[in-house]
């Protein structure tokens, strides 16, 4: 999967002459959290709704309402902006993307092609786009976790007893959790009762359960 599977395209940009207090309403009308600013069809900065809030004026000032409006109608995206924005092409694998945003501590990663901005992806994208698939997050059906079964002689093990059985696999991964040695297999079902799939596995010598979350039938 590339960034540009995930990536939000259409992205909204503003030019760094920008009166702050548009850009601010500009992120309010369209719901979003940050803002490229390019020039010329250059990216030269962002903004992010975090860096308005902390460059707006303190409600302890001594200023006018008017003193106030007329401070804030100078204030350009210019002189708050981060200059230096974490950009990806759009081929750049996700996996690395995510490293690379995490590397560097940001939320976002401005995609750029041909020194045009192309995109932008967040968090928010990743979770929605690539972790909740992956992990089947909001499906329906069961969640069976074998310890132990998450390296390559168990899983065929397990993917013989599947496909053997016909059994309605949504997703599967193999997860090693920290401070444990062992990798553990999760598979998630389309089933709601798994009780005989539970039986199967253990009768195969696997320790096998229900998530935590999820009462094994009687």
């Amino acid at each position: 999967m590339l960034v540009r599977d995930v990536m939000t395209t259409n992205v909204i940009t503003v030019p760094s002459s920008t009166p702050l207090i548009d850009a601010e309403r500009i992120m309010q009308f369209h719901r979003i959290e940050r803002l490229p600013i390019v020039d010329k069809g250059k990216l030269v900065g962002i903004i992010t709704k975090n860096d308005v809030l902390k460059a707006s004026p303190s409600s302890a000032t001594s200023l006018s309402r008017s003193e106030l409006l007329y401070l804030l109608a100078k204030l350009t995206v210019k002189e708050i902006m981060k200059k230096n924005v974490v950009t990806v092409p759009p081929d750049m694998p996700i996996e690395q993307a995510v490293a690379l945003a995490q590397a560097k501590r940001v939320g976002a990663l401005v995609v750029v092609e041909n020194e045009r901005v192309v995109g932008i992806v967040t968090t928010n994208d990743i979770f929605y786009k690539v972790v909740n698939p992956l992990f089947g997050i909001g499906e329906k059906g069961k969640r069976i976790i074998v310890y132990g079964g998450g390296v390559p002689g168990q899983i065929c093990k397990i993917m013989d007893f599947v496909c053997r059985e016909n059994i309605p696999l949504k997703t599967i991964w193999a997860l090693r959790l920290p401070d444990s040695e062992r990798t553990e297999l999760v598979l998630h079902i389309d089933m709601e009762d798994v009780s005989g799939v539970l039986e199967a596995l253990r009768n195969m010598g696997f320790e096998a359960e229900l998530r935590a979350h999820e009462p094994e039938i009687a």
